[in-house]
């Protein structure tokens, strides 16, 4: 049966326009047509979206769906109730309009446990790709749940074990960074071969490599070792810019996360080193974003998602602060939807509303073109095709 989403104001995403009363025809789970003057077939499955605001749906490049987003003092529980905990994570995902995530780092293989239930229906959970464990040196940042690994021998190991495990992604770790006692966000970690050594293995696997990276010298390593995307990018220039619009390499900036913890501080009990750290990266991590806008990276939306008070909800806040640093709201929307489904390597499945394509959509009361902030109040989330999410205060 055909399904009619009518009534709808479609963001599109590929022209960068709005359509106006439009709908949506969707077919066992693809989008069929799409426009505003589109017929309804006598016997669709009608829904009446009242004129709210239809966004495809939106991405999360950057999540660690085993986390609790408390305050990062750390915590000792169980396997299972992590797993508990993950599952909740995806529901609260699904249920801000979020269809599809990147998961960056998580104990034990429980996400690739968590993305194989999803795949075969055992879970409602946003579509994702995983990484299993970073790969850090020793003591180095993510250490307490990454792999642990020193030389390229060593890294190229411990890029094999998470890819026969079924990362999707390696991750790697050039630099120290916030949450870990003990490093810098500054300072550079794994050298250049050891980076290149776990990126290599990710290619010749037909997977992709993404690094944690803040420090200038530890991003123009994992450039030169060949990764796709860099993740928070505290400190780049020019150079980093070039280089990566020259090699088609993304930026992740999480601009959330520090927000956060600088928001929120010691008075909620975060660790007086985490805010430390913070307070005096922050503003850089702004400027170098701003000034990646105006050279031309590519950027995709991630939240790092987990980290303190950095909640699953809040997808959609990483957008505002974009557009407050800015960018243009359709730019942000397209950071969080075709951009990030260009990252992720499903443009042809996902990413705008597009017949063809997954009928994966979001919905909002209000349109995010003229405000930003409208994207932090979902309305209606469609997977394939079926309504998963609807809130009884505007349906």
């Amino acid at each position: 049966m055909t399904s009619a989403f009518i009534h709808g104001n479609l963001i599109d995403v590929v022209n960068k326009t709005l359509i106006p009363d439009g709908t949506i025809l969707v077919k066992d789970g693809i989008i069929t047509e799409a426009g505003p003057e589109t017929a309804v077939p006598e016997d669709a499955f009608v829904t009446d979206l009242k004129g709210k605001t239809v966004v495809p749906g939106l991405f999360n490049c950057h999540v660690h769906m085993c986390s609790d987003a408390g305050n990062g003092v750390r915590q000792e529980i169980s396997q299972a109730a992590q797993t508990i905990r993950a599952i909740g994570n995806l529901k609260t995902l699904l249920n801000s309009g979020v269809t599809y995530i990147r998961d960056a780092g998580a104990p034990s293989y429980i996400d690739v446990d968590l993305h194989n239930a999803q795949m075969e229906g055992t879970i409602l959970a946003p579509q994702m790709q995983t990484s299993c464990r970073c790969i850090c040196m020793t003591g180095g940042h993510g250490h307490g749940e990454g792999r642990e690994a020193d030389g390229p021998d060593e890294c190229r190991k411990a890029a094999r074990e998470q890819l026969k495990a079924g990362a999707n992604w390696i991750k790697v770790m050039a630099t120290g960074g916030v949450m870990t006692k003990g490093v810098e966000p500054g300072c550079p970690q794994l050298t250049e071969d050891e980076l290149r050594a776990a990126v290599e293995e990710a290619h010749k696997a037909g997977a992709k490599a993404f690094t944690h990276a803040q420090g200038m010298e530890g991003i123009k390593n994992a450039l030169r070792a060949g990764v796709d995307s860099i993740e928070h990018g505290f400190y780049m220039d020019q150079w980093c810019f070039d280089f990566m619009k020259e090699h088609g390499v993304f930026y992740v900036p999480t601009l959330a996360a520090p927000y956060w913890i600088k928001k929120y501080g010691t008075d909620a009990g975060i660790p007086e080193y985490m805010v430390r750290k913070v307070e005096n990266t922050i503003e850089a991590h702004k400027e170098t974003f701003r000034q990646a806008c105006r050279a031309g990276v590519k950027i995709a939306l991630g939240t790092d998602a987990g980290t303190p008070f950095n909640k699953y909800d809040k997808t959609a806040f990483e957008a505002v602060l974009m557009v407050e640093n800015g960018m243009s709201p359709m730019e942000a929307i397209r950071c969080g939807t075709v951009n990030a489904a260009e990252l992720l390597g499903v443009t042809d499945t996902h990413g705008s509303i597009t017949p063809g394509k997954k009928a994966d959509l979001a919905v909002f009361e209000k349109n995010p073109l003229e405000d930003i902030e409208a994207l932090l109040d979902c309305s209606m989330t469609v997977l394939s095709g079926e309504i998963v999410f609807r809130s009884p205060q505007t349906f």
